[in-house]
C-alpha cells in the first residue's frame, strides 16, 4: 500500500479536533466543579487571612512586659481574658497583662507576639512566662496568605483538590467552568463478552470498553460505558440514537475496517444524519480510523479500531486532544508530554506509517534516558501495554531502529522530579 493511500496522522488529528469546541461554561457548585477547567479568572474578594490571628495556642503578650522572662527567672502575668477561635468582639491587651489565646483566634489589639503554651506554667489566671518571644512571633498577619484583589486562580486551570480548597478558603460557593465532556463508550463484536463470563471457543472479555472508559475519565471526562453490542446493524443503530440524548462525545471500539461484519462502519456510512468519515491512517497499530458527527444535534463520534493496543494508541493520538480541547485545555501542550531519549534495543518500523511502540524508560549509568519496547508489534498483545510508560513515535520514513538512535517519547505517566 503506497504512502498516497493514507491519510497522515497530523491531517487525522487535526479532522477530530476540528469536530470538538470547548463545551459552554457553566456555574457549578463548588463540590461538582473538580477536574473541570477555570472559566474565568479567580481574584481574591478579601485580605487573607481576614485579621491577624495566632499561629500557636499561648498567650498574647506585650513585649516590654516579658522582658528578661526565663527558665530560671520567669516572669508572672494576671490572665484577663480566653480568646477563643471564632470570638468576634474586640478585645484590647493593656499593659502588664496577658491574653490565654487558642490557635486561629484573633489577635488583640495591643499584642506584640504569641508566647507558645509550651513556654509557660499553662496557668489559666495567673501564668509564668518562661521565654521571650521575638517581635511578631506566632502571629499571622492579616493578607500576609494574599492582599485583596490579588488574582489566586487563573481561567483554564484545571481544579484539582488543592484549588477547590482555596476557593472555599477565599468564600466562593459557586466557580464558573468548562463542564466535564460526557462520554459514552460502546463496544462492538458478537464475540466480544463482559469480564466475569465464561468464554467459549471464539470469545473474548470486553477490554476495549473498560480500558476506553477509564481513559476517558483520566482525562477528565464523565465516562458512560455501555454494554457490549453485537455485530447487528439494527441494534447497534437503536443504542448509538438511544445514546444521543446523554452524550457530547460518543466513542466505539470495533468494527471500522473491511471486513464483512464491520458493523460500526455499516451503519454510519449508511443514510441517517450521520456524518462520519472512515480513513486508513498512516499510523501502527490503529490504520482503520473514523470521525463524524452523530444525529441531529451533531454529536462528534471517534470510532476506533477493535484491537485494544490499536484502541488505546488512537485514544491517545486521536481522542485525547479532542477531549482535552472539550474541557477548555487550550494550552500549548494539548497532549501528554513528550520526552527524547535513547533507543535501549534494535527494532523495526513500517516506513509508510508513523508508528508508536509501547515501551519502558530506565537510566543507564550516565543518567540518561533509555527506552525499550515492551512487547511486540502486535496490535492483539495487550498485556504489554501495563509495563509501557511510554509511546516511542517512530516517524515516516524510518524503517529500523537502532539501539543508541535518539527516539521521541509520548510519556504515559510522570518522570521523576528530578527527571523533569
Amino acid at each position: 500500500m503506497s504512502v498516497e493511500t493514507l491519510t497522515t496522522v497530523a491531517a487525522h488529528r487535526q479532522a477530530c479536533l476540528d469536530l470538538v469546541r470547548p463545551l459552554p461554561p457553566l456555574d457549578l457548585a463548588l463540590r461538582d466543579a473538580l477536574g473541570c477547567v477555570l472559566a474565568e479568572d479567580v481574584v481574591s474578594p478579601r485580605a487573607l487571612p481576614a485579621f491577624d490571628n495566632s499561629g500557636m495556642d499561648g498567650y498574647a503578650v506585650r513585649l516590654r512586659d516579658v522582658e528578661g522572662a526565663g527558665e530560671d527567672a520567669p516572669v508572672g502575668l494576671p490572665v484577663v481574658s480566653d480568646i477563643a477561635a471564632g470570638r468576634a468582639d474586640a478585645v484590647r491587651l493593656t499593659g502588664g497583662t496577658t491574653a490565654r489565646i487558642m490557635t486561629g483566634a484573633p489577635v488583640p489589639a495591643g499584642a506584640e507576639a504569641v508566647v507558645p503554651v509550651e513556654w509557660t506554667d499553662r496557668g489559666v489566671s495567673h501564668v509564668l512566662i518562661r521565654r521571650v518571644p521575638s517581635p511578631g512571633q506566632h502571629i499571622r498577619r492579616a493578607g500576609e496568605d494574599v492582599d485583596a484583589g490579588t488574582l489566586v486562580l487563573e481561567a483554564g486551570t484545571r481544579l484539582a483538590p488543592r484549588h477547590i480548597g482555596v476557593l472555599a478558603a477565599l468564600g466562593r460557593a459557586r466557580v464558573r467552568v468548562r463542564p466535564r465532556p460526557r462520554v459514552v463508550v460502546v463496544s462492538t463484536g458478537t464475540e466480544v463478552v463482559e469480564p466475569g463470563a465464561a468464554l467459549a471457543r471464539g470469545q473474548l472479555h470486553d477490554a476495549n470498553g473498560y480500558l476506553l472508559t477509564a481513559a476517558a475519565e483520566e482525562v477528565g471526562a464523565l465516562a458512560y460505558r455501555v454494554g457490549v453490542v453485537a455485530d447487528d446493524a439494527r441494534e447497534l443503530a437503536a443504542v448509538l440514537d438511544d445514546q444521543l440524548v446523554r452524550a457530547d462525545v460518543v466513542l466505539t471500539s470495533g468494527g471500522v475496517s473491511e471486513g464483512a461484519y464491520d458493523t460500526v462502519k455499516e451503519v454510519l456510512s449508511g443514510p441517517g444524519a450521520h456524518a462520519v468519515r472512515f480513513d486508513r491512517v498512516a499510523v501502527q497499530p490503529g490504520m482503520p480510523q473514523g470521525c463524524g458527527t452523530l444525529g441531529e444535534a451533531g454529536v462528534p463520534v471517534f470510532t476506533l479500531p477493535g484491537n485494544p493496543v490499536s484502541a488505546f494508541v488512537s485514544f491517545e493520538v486521536f481522542v485525547r486532544p479532542a477531549l482535552r480541547r472539550m474541557l477548555g485545555a487550550e494550552g500549548p501542550d494539548p497532549e501528554r508530554p513528550r520526552v527524547r531519549a535513547l533507543a535501549g534495543a534494535a527494532w523495526t518500523s513500517p516506513p509508510a506509517k508513523e508508528q508508536y511502540v509501547r515501551a519502558a524508560w530506565t537510566r543507564d549509568e550516565q543518567g540518561r534516558l533509555v527506552v525499550e519496547p515492551v512487547s511486540g508489534h502486535g496490535s492483539h498483545l495487550v498485556t504489554g501495554l501495563a509495563r509501557a510508560t511510554c509511546l516511542v513515535v517512530v516517524p515516516v520514513g524510518v524503517a529500523a531502529v537502532e539501539p543508541g538512535d535518539e527516539v521521541e517519547c509520548v510519556l504515559l505517566g510522570p518522570l521523576p522530579v528530578e527527571d523533569l
